[in-house]
């Protein structure tokens, strides 16, 4: 049985520290049975082991103390849940890249403007150039501040596949 599958036919996830005093139902025992059986049938657990596992889980009253019973299994990692934080910091570090290169690209074309604009004979002035790198470089810092939802989301499916993969690699 996956990892994902377990964990999906709690009410509530026992392996969130929130959750763990919830009271434990019957479902939520018979769940924890069941991968203790597959555990049992695959070899990763003696008979010893399975037979006070399963009675441990029949006495538990809590949702936390089903957790213990398989934390040495391969179904027992905690979910991450640092995604949507993980999401929200790309993003933030995606909108400093933007505003950066904005900032750094059109000081670097002023300055250049500038000289180049300081002849002989005093301030020439000329087109000012450099209008058209900050047009350029502040449309991508534009589209990251207004497409914010849309960053966070896409890179949440990101992480959320990379963690689905690692899971199964896992399995295997």
């Amino acid at each position: 049985m996956s990892e994902i599958e377990v964990w999906r036919q709690f009410d509530h996830d026992p392996r969130n520290p929130a959750n763990r005093t919830i009271r434990a139902s019957d479902r939520d025992r018979a769940v924890i049975e069941t991968v203790l059986g597959e555990a049992f049938a695959e070899g990763r657990l003696t008979r010893t082991e399975y037979d006070e596992r399963t009675d441990a889980a029949l006495a538990s009253r809590m949702l936390g103390d089903l957790v213990p019973l398989v934390e040495d299994l391969p179904v027992a990692r905690a979910p991450r849940t640092d995604i949507p934080r993980a999401a929200a910091k790309a993003y933030a570090h995606q909108r400093r890249q933007a505003t950066w290169g904005f900032l750094s690209a059109s000081l670097i074309c002023w300055v250049i403007w500038l000289a180049s604009s300081l002849g002989g004979d005093g301030f020439d002035g000329g087109f000012p150039w450099p209008l058209f790198v900050m047009l350029g470089t502040g449309l991508n810092a534009g589209r990251v501040v207004w497409q914010k939802d849309e960053i966070i989301e896409a890179e949440t499916r990101r992480l959320e596949k990379r963690e689905r993969t690692r899971i199964r690699r896992h399995e295997d």
